[in-house]
């Protein structure tokens, strides 16, 4: 017997009788043929539409982004369809699973070679904080060698929440401040991690 599924926890509205999704446009001043906004805003728009994930799964938590990958829940519709494995052409880190100790510079590398702007989702328990295997070997939480802008629970989280993670990036991006990367709290935060 199936469960059912939620797909969206807040959806937004449809319009119908175009069946097109339209994002909503920043605030400004719109005539004919024209847009006149903040360049942050129309910035941020376009960032947050057009998000490249780096996946770095390594147990079940991986199981669950590849459902939330598929057809069925289609990571697509919110701009994250292209997965690119190669950190140089990503701006989101998406950890899923359990990080041993010895994977932790592994980690880190691939974080210190995406360009920025960059953000990271810690996926699941063990990503979050190491879930059941509180031993010697498991890193407790990838916080602890790079900075997490979201955390997505469960063990493993169901597609739906890994989306929600997702949106929360999207909310996250479309908000910053293009002078944030720049600031010395931003510099002194990547200091503490010991990332130039």
């Amino acid at each position: 017997m199936s469960r059912p599924v939620q797909f969206n926890i807040n959806p937004k509205p449809v319009d119908r009788e175009g069946h097109i999704g339209v994002v909503e446009l920043p605030a400004g001043h719109i005539g004919d043929g024209f847009l006149a906004t903040k360049m942050s805003d129309l910035v941020g728009l376009g960032r947050k539409n057009s998000l490249w994930p780096q996946p770095f799964a390594t147990s079940c938590c991986g199981i669950e982004f590849m459902a939330t990958a598929g057809a069925h829940y289609d990571l697509g519709r919110f701009g994250a369809e292209r997965m690119a494995y190669t950190p140089r052409q990503c701006d989101v880190l998406m950890v899923m699973g359990t990080i041993a100790k010895k994977m932790a510079p592994v980690l880190k590398q691939v974080y210190s070679q995406m360009a920025e702007p960059r953000w990271v989702i810690a996926v699941g328990a063990c990503a979050s904080s190491g879930g059941i295997f509180d031993t010697y070997s498991v890193l407790q939480g990838i916080d602890q060698i790079i900075p997490v802008d979201v955390y997505v629970p469960g063990c493993p989280p169901r597609p739906e929440a890994i989306l929600d993670g997702l949106m929360k990036i999207q909310d996250l991006v479309g908000k910053e401040s293009l002078r944030r990367r720049n600031s010395d709290h931003y510099k002194a935060l990547l200091g503490s991690y010991g990332i130039e």
